[in-house]
């Protein structure tokens, strides 16, 4: 094998490597005689037949099979050769021409890693806002925990059904005087209000009592799922059997009970746990936040292009799906595009993180155990059908480029925890509302610095650089957007799912009539959330 390079700049190489005709042949040679006691022919005894009888048979798929052999081998050859240590999969092509006999000609084109200067993490200094669970979070807590278990009593018979009233109803709906599928229901719950059946349904049932009897005429949607109904007019008899008013929710060790629980005290315990770890990701995601820019603020070097490309690539795709769902797409997709530049560079600051934090964790021995990658293999193909998961498995154990994907974030939490167990942490209490404030302010800092490129800094001495399989798509920080304040949303509890469950199983009568109105969609910022990932 002959290898000559033919570029050198920067981060690129390319070279050209000569792989002799007679190495292919005396590889083919040796194929054959591998493969010659295992062929068939008619007239010889089994293992008998001659070689170059197999040859003048199987030539073309054995050549064709060594060639690709030779490739891969020349290809690994040559890295392990110049000591590359490429950033993506190389680009490789067979120069034209080329025939059975003669020399293989290859063009072959690699970006590598840089050389990245060690971190220095000796005397890094973070600030930890921590948010106290007040009594009155935890009451607002029990305050949702109730709106959303709501119950119901019955009314009296003379009681002319109202918004928030809950109606226990038969019916039966015709379409051109014709009975159609999930038309018909008997003890449906349904509040007036909720939006839950079509528009029209509930309010013509405002001020019905028990045991009345209604017909009423209502229009599906344009865009019902259901294609034959959709636009079609629709009569409904219904009758009332139960005319129902909200009960009075009382927080006390019954409520408790109705979620499986020993008592109140129980139920505050389970919601104050699960609050402080909501806001447990909120301080992380500040932090890892504080932590990136400080890296980010005292290290620049060359990124391999291939893959600010790539990772811009995946920016952009998502850019455009969200942009996609706006109610004007066309002015969407024209404020993303003024600001291309900007995500440009975000992608290069992504990668440029990603690499550092692969270089912090190979320097300090991070690793990922095989465990935890069996995990994280067996976690991925949960995605896809039962019958397609051992082949995604198979897949990814053989193939190192899917394994460095999906080892990627995982390998950065570790980096980030092992770097802030190094840092020197001072925290400070402070609100859900001043947290959340925080961590908006460092994205718009984040994405004000995109817009403008980095400083320049002095080169960084040679050191080994980061390896692919840890840095590719490392989950950086990702900057992207300008979102707007984080909404105060309550944790997720088992309590609530239980209640949620409840809820679901009401509402099924329902689902099978008319899907609840649909809201309008709302104008989002150009910056998408989507089109980052979260440093949590």
């Amino acid at each position: 094998m002959q290898i000559v390079e033919t570029t050198n700049e920067g981060l690129k190489r390319a070279y050209t490597v000569t792989i002799p005709a007679k190495e292919i042949d005396e590889k083919i040679d040796a194929e054959v005689k591998k493969v010659a006691p295992q062929v068939r022919m008619p007239g010889f005894r089994p293992g008998k037949v001659p070689a170059n009888l197999v040859r003048k048979m199987h030539g073309d798929a054995l050549h064709a099979d060594i060639l690709n052999t030779a490739v891969r081998e020349s290809v690994d050859g040559l890295i392990k050769d110049r000591k590359l240590r490429p950033a993506l999969q190389p680009k490789v092509e067979m120069t034209e021409g080329y025939e059975q006999g003669k020399d293989a000609e290859l063009k072959v084109e690699v970006e590598v890693l840089p050389d990245i200067e060690a971190p220095e993490i000796e005397g890094l200094k973070l600030e930890k806002l921590t948010v106290p669970v007040s009594d009155e979070q935890l009451d607002e807590a029990l305050g949702r925990l109730a709106e959303n278990q709501k119950s119901y009593k019955d009314a009296a018979k003379t009681k002319k059904a109202a918004d928030g009233d809950q109606l226990i109803i038969d019916f039966v709906g015709r379409v051109d005087g014709e009975e159609f599928e999930g038309g018909k229901a008997e003890d449906a719950p349904l509040v007036i209000g909720s939006g839950q059946f079509i528009p029209g349904f509930e309010e013509q049932l405002a001020g019905v009592k028990t045991g009345d009897e209604k017909t009423i005429t209502v229009t599906f949607p344009e865009d019902y799922p259901a294609k034959h109904l959709a636009g079609k007019d629709a009569e409904f008899d219904v009758t009332v059997k139960q005319v129902k008013v909200e009960a009075e929710t009382k927080i006390d060790d019954e409520f408790a009970k109705g979620l499986g629980l020993e008592s109140i005290d129980k139920l505050k315990e389970l919601m104050k746990g699960q609050i402080e770890q909501e806001s447990a990701g909120l301080t992380r995601t500040q932090m890892k936040r504080q932590l990136l820019d400080k890296l980010a603020a005292d290290h620049d070097f060359p990124v391999p292009p291939t893959m600010v490309e790539a990772e811009f690539e995946q920016i952009w795709n998502q850019l455009q799906a969200e942009a996609a769902k706006e109610e004007d797409p066309e002015a969407a997709l024209k404020e993303i595009e003024s600001e291309k530049d900007d995500y440009k560079r975000i992608a290069e600051r992504r990668v440029r993180l990603g690499l550092l934090l692969s270089e912090i964790g190979q320097a300090n021995g991070v690793e990922i155990s095989q465990q935890e990658m069996q995990m994280l293999i067996q976690q991925a193909a949960q995605q896809y059908r039962p019958e397609d998961r051992e082949r995604f498995v198979e897949y990814v154990r053989n193939e190192p480029m899917a394994q460095a994907q999906l080892r990627a974030p995982l390998y950065e939490d570790k980096v980030v925890d092992f770097l802030f167990d190094k840092a020197e942490v001072t925290e400070r209490e402070v609100t859900r509302e001043e947290l959340e404030a925080a961590i908006e302010a460092e994205e718009e800092a984040e994405a004000d610095k995109a817009k403008k490129p980095a400083a320049k800094k002095a080169p960084a001495k040679k050191k080994a650089p980061a390896k692919k399989a840890e840095a590719d798509d490392a989950g950086e920080d990702k900057p992207a957007a300008k979102k707007a304040p984080a909404k105060k949303a309550p944790a997720k509890k088992a309590a609530d799912k239980k209640t949620e469950d409840k809820a679901s199983e009401d509402a099924k009568p329902a689902a099978k009539k008319a899907p609840a109105k649909k809201a309008p969609a709302k104008k989002a910022p150009a910056k998408k959330a989507a089109a980052k990932k979260d440093a949590e």
